[in-house]
């Protein structure tokens, strides 16, 4: 019999004052730690830095989803180092990701520490119905950001996993409750360099990370012809699923071809053909169709 995650999502929801102090820290301390890592111990390059600052620092009330691929268990918090420290030090500003429950919340001392990262433990399997959801609709539905791994596992392989349809029921029913989420794809190459998914489990140094930041992707058009067809919650699941998958498939390929111009051998590397979706639409550019590339990104 596994730990007993039950406790974790009724102490999210009503929190206390201590468990929000030793959360603010974790997450800053956690935050920190990602950007010295991928900033100042690897090199990092982003491309269109901007459109996940601008979702980050978004008005006040707009529920933000960021959805990326899983290439590593260090993703996520990894992926956010390259965020001003200002926010990574904001436990209220920074995201709630969903987190394997049979991997991260295996004892009680792992359940601590991941639940006052602001990680909520996902049962795989379970559904699109189930705690951990709910919790994240409330989440989105109060304004904040909750990040997503759609594929549901870290993809070793690198293979075109069909999308879960948590992802899709987020957007819904955060729309339904009277504010569609900004939805942020974000492709990224290099983290299962910086912890490979192989023994030993130790962060490397000195790798080449990059991070393409995709433009919101515009849901409400696709979300109006739903409701106009009276569509089933399943359908409408499925079909924002697909939706998001395409786009960040898309994002992949205007990623790769970034990696080829930076000369990159990940350009390269050998993976399965896109779904004809997504191969076949022309690729979306990172940022309104330029090559955003900040100097200072070069070789941080």
């Amino acid at each position: 019999m596994g730990y007993d995650i039950g406790w974790i999502i009724p102490r999210l929801r009503n929190p206390g004052r201590l468990w929000n102090c030793a959360s603010s820290i974790t997450v800053a301390v956690v935050g920190l730690f990602s950007k010295i890592i991928i900033e100042f111990l690897n090199k990092t390059t982003v491309y269109n830095r901007e459109a996940l600052a601008r979702a980050v620092h978004r008005p006040h009330g707009v529920p933000l989803l960021t959805v990326s691929n899983h290439h590593s268990c260090f993703d996520d918090p990894g992926l956010w180092g390259v965020l001003e420290a200002r926010t990574l030090a904001s436990g209220a500003r920074m995201r709630w990701a969903l987190a394997a429950h049979d991997i991260c919340f295996t004892n009680a001392l792992h359940a601590c520490f991941f639940a006052l990262g602001k990680c909520v433990p996902v049962v795989r399997g379970a559904g699109v119905y189930q705690p951990a959801m709910d919790f994240c609709v409330e989440r989105l539905a109060l304004g904040e950001w909750v990040h997503i791994f759609p594929e549901g596992r870290v993809n070793v392989e690198k293979d075109h996993i069909r999308f879960k349809w948590g992802v899709g029921r987020l957007v819904a029913e955060s729309w339904a409750r009277g504010s569609a989420p900004l939805v942020v794809p974000v492709w990224h190459e290099g983290f299962d360099r910086v912890l490979p998914n192989v023994e030993p489990y130790r962060l490397r140094l000195r790798k080449r990370l990059y991070l393409c930041v995709g433009e919101p992707i515009p849901l409400l058009p696709l979300l109006h012809r739903l409701k106009s067809a009276n569509a089933s919650e399943e359908e409408t699941r499925r079909a924002i699923t697909e939706r998001i998958q395409d786009e960040l498939y898309r994002l992949r390929e205007c990623a790769r071809t970034l990696l080829k111009r930076a000369g990159d051998p990940m350009a390269t590397d050998t993976t399965p053909p896109a779904p004809p979706a997504a191969r076949h639409a022309p690729a979306a550019p990172c940022a309104n169709g330029i090559d955003h590339r900040h100097e200072k990104d070069k070789d941080v």
